[in-house]
């Protein structure tokens, strides 16, 4: 990891303010560790809760001022943005159809934005969200944290260098097993389709999946035939998708998700084959890279050790050996932004190897792929284009 980029050209923190994931959210909790963990932000303002009471409490819980706890994300983006010394940044965590109208009035205000995936819920959200985007000119990260692992950076660079050479096979799977149980899960805002999307494990894993394989390969998937529906007897919501694609190079793939696979944890896994080799790598061991090179033994890749990458060694913080996760990952995120935000906004040029975050074009690209597959599964799997 490099030196605080941000303190060299601001000579301070970035002022971040964060909607959502109030005292005992997973990833609220998350999104703040992520922002301290290589110190370029300050949390300046909160609004926690879409109950008043509770978000302004939950804000002082975790260090808030107390007037800067806001009673909800419209009045916070709308008084920092008058304050000389308010929130430059806002990080969005709130249930997915929140995201659009949060992140376009942050946008109208001037403000970066940090946002949880998926983008927004339909198309036409991510399609106007995306042109705001471009026309605001401010930096907006998606984060599709596992784009932050080292291995999975290495992978891509790999990719880039030419290592594999032409990429011909695709396999991504996530497989859970959290809804192996029947019965309503966790949180109610995930069983409505109007607050969680027209498809709960493509919104929730899916777009993680399909935003992974883009990652890597640097391709987009052109056509999928799409099976997405439930597996546990009396559910609604979808807990199982599984596609055939057609990438846009005409490499072939596959890719399926579930959240009721009874027994496993977080099974996050890709292979990426091309005419020199293939890569394969597992979120649950995201220490390990495989390397398996045309015609010569196969290899192991680690974090910091032989054979590593500018791209992949930017995102290790220690040395080879040690073990760094899921939080170091999702800090890259916050990080690479950071870096990218503060350079614009002192009116430098980004460093290139701090822009390999999700943006809103990737949070597009995840909301065509779910709507194309959900379209496809409801013509029995037709080839759709994506």
């Amino acid at each position: 990891m490099s030196e605080n980029t941000v303190f060299q050209l601001l000579g301070r923190r970035l002022r971040l303010a964060v909607i959502g994931g109030g005292p005992g959210s997973f990833i609220g909790a998350m999104h703040r560790q992520a922002a301290r963990l290589d110190d370029r932000y300050e949390l300046v303002a909160a609004a926690l809760s879409s109950d008043p009471e509770r978000s302004k409490a939950g804000g002082q819980s975790i260090g808030v001022p107390a007037d800067r706890c806001y009673a909800d994300g419209t009045a916070l983006i709308e008084a920092e943005a008058r304050r000389a010394d308010g929130a430059e940044v806002v990080a969005i965590m709130t249930p997915n159809d929140s995201h659009f109208r949060f992140s376009m009035l942050a946008l109208e205000h001037g403000m970066d934005v940090i946002c949880d995936k998926p983008m927004t819920n339909t198309l036409q959200e991510a399609e106007a969200l995306h042109a705001k985007v471009q026309s605001s000119g401010r930096v907006f990260c998606l984060t599709h944290n596992y784009t932050g692992y080292p291995m999975v950076r290495q992978a891509k660079a790999m990719v880039m260098d030419g290592l594999l050479g032409d990429i011909r096979l695709v396999q991504v799977e996530y497989v859970q097993g959290g809804r192996a149980k029947g019965g309503p899960g966790r949180k109610a805002w995930k069983e409505d389709p109007a607050r969680g999307g027209p498809s709960l494990v493509m919104g929730d894993i899916g777009t993680h999946a399909h935003n992974l394989l883009r990652f890597i390969t640097g391709l987009e998937v052109a056509e999928v035939a799409a099976d997405v529906g439930t597996i546990v007897p009396d559910r609604i919501t979808h807990d199982y998708a599984g596609a055939m694609l057609r990438m846009s190079n005409g490499a072939r793939g596959s890719f399926w998700v579930t959240q009721a696979a009874a027994g496993v944890e977080n099974g996050l896994r890709i292979r990426v084959s091309g005419s020199l080799g293939s890569v394969e790598w597992h979120q649950e061991h995201p220490q390990v890279l495989q390397f398996k090179p045309l015609d010569a033994p196969a290899q192991v890749r680690t974090p910091n050790g032989p054979g590593t990458l500018p791209l992949a060694a930017r995102a290790s913080r220690i040395v080879a050996g040690h073990p760094e996760g899921f939080h170091e990952a999702f800090a890259n995120l916050y990080t690479n932004a950071a870096d990218t935000i503060a350079a614009q906004r002192s009116g430098n040029t980004p460093d290139p190897l701090n822009l390999f975050f999700p943006n809103a074009t990737d949070g597009l690209q995840g909301i065509r792929f779910v709507a194309a597959a959900i379209e496809s599964s409801r013509h029995n799997g037709a080839w759709t284009t994506v």
